[in-house]
């Protein structure tokens, strides 16, 4: 697409109209969780670690045909950059996966985002950011019942407070690879590394079970609805939205979650635990607002890479342009 027809699109009346790129964010959002629960309902007939080789392999495929990254002429620290980017989307997916193998999808995604609303308060160091903390850990109180995790498996709480730390882990390297990487190369270069990382576990656990028909289908269509096709529609959002709208409406992803778990998995959340993730819910969009207010002056990119940007689901920081620039930028997103 080039920028006169970028250009016509966002402008007021156009094709896409005001609601147009919010509702491809939700679009985004919907499918990144619903593809999550697909997989959890997977994770019987391939495991954890099988369905997430599958997701990301398929992923990986897609993005190398359609981005077409060029492999000559990068230093090595852009090699390095894409390592560790690679690496964290590994670590981010592969814990995410085993923790909603053992607790309900809402409260995995509720206590994973945490790792970026953490990555908020300390990038702000604004004394309103403790607010903030305050009232996530309050929910994070509920979470657990009350005092304790004894309502949820404390290894799944675990794991999903480690797909947290990955995760904050991947918007840091999200954005330096953004900066090293043109357009979407530098996304699909590291989904090849997350995918070659993964693929000796899923052999390992799954074996044959991979090549099943209807395994490999299932896999292919979480894939899509994970990966595949909330970058896209974010990627298209992002042309139109202001990142910091963008970085909001990702912090209703638990709740989206939760919707999901409830309706494919039939995970009904108690009181405490609605209340819990409401609460920090109210403790992500607060933290972004803050940032935001903070850094009018940054470009889109840096606002939402300091920010927490909920999976599912790509931090929206991979911007190559800068905000001086005539050229359209293109920031990449991300996702669990």
């Amino acid at each position: 697409m080039d920028a006169s027809s970028s250009g016509q699109e966002a402008a007021p009346g156009g094709r896409w109209g005001a609601l147009g790129p919010v509702g491809l964010v939700l679009a985004g959002g919907v499918s990144v969780q619903f593809g999550g629960a697909i997989a959890v309902s997977v994770m019987p007939k391939a495991g954890a670690l099988g369905i997430v080789t599958l997701r990301l392999a398929f992923a990986a495929l897609v993005l190398m045909i359609v981005c077409r990254p060029r492999l000559r002429g990068h230093s090595r620290a852009d090699w390095g950059t894409v390592l560790a980017f690679g690496v964290a989307m590994a670590g981010m997916n592969g814990l995410f996966y085993q923790s909603v193998a053992r607790i309900p999808m809402g409260p995995a995604v509720t206590l994973e985002v945490l790792g970026p609303l953490a990555l908020s308060v300390f990038a702000s160091r604004r004394a309103l950011n403790l607010v903030w903390a305050g009232l996530a850990l309050c929910g994070v109180f509920l979470l657990g019942g009350g005092g304790g995790f004894d309502g949820l498996d404390p290894v799944g709480v675990a794991y999903a407070l480690g797909a947290g730390a990955m995760w904050a882990t991947y918007i840091v390297f999200s954005a330096r690879t953004g900066r090293r990487f043109p357009q979407a190369d530098g996304l699909a270069l590291a989904m090849v590394v997350a995918a070659l990382l993964f693929l000796p576990l899923g052999l390992v656990e799954s074996g044959e079970k991979l090549v099943r028909p209807e395994v490999l289908g299932l896999g292919a269509a979480v894939a899509v609805m994970s990966s595949v096709l909330p970058y896209t529609l974010e990627l298209i959002a992002l042309r139109r939205l202001p990142a910091s709208t963008f970085a909001i409406m990702m912090s209703l992803e638990p709740a989206i979650a939760a919707v999901a778990g409830f309706l494919v998995l039939n995970q009904a959340l108690s009181v405490n635990e609605a209340l819990a993730i409401s609460l920090v819910i109210a403790a992500s969009m607060g933290a972004v607002r803050t940032q935001i207010g903070r850094g009018r002056a940054r470009k889109p990119g840096d606002v939402v890479a300091s920010g927490a940007t909920p999976d599912a689901v790509l931090a929206p920081a991979e911007s190559t342009e800068s905000a001086e620039s005539a050229e359209e930028s293109v920031p990449e997103t991300s996702g669990k």
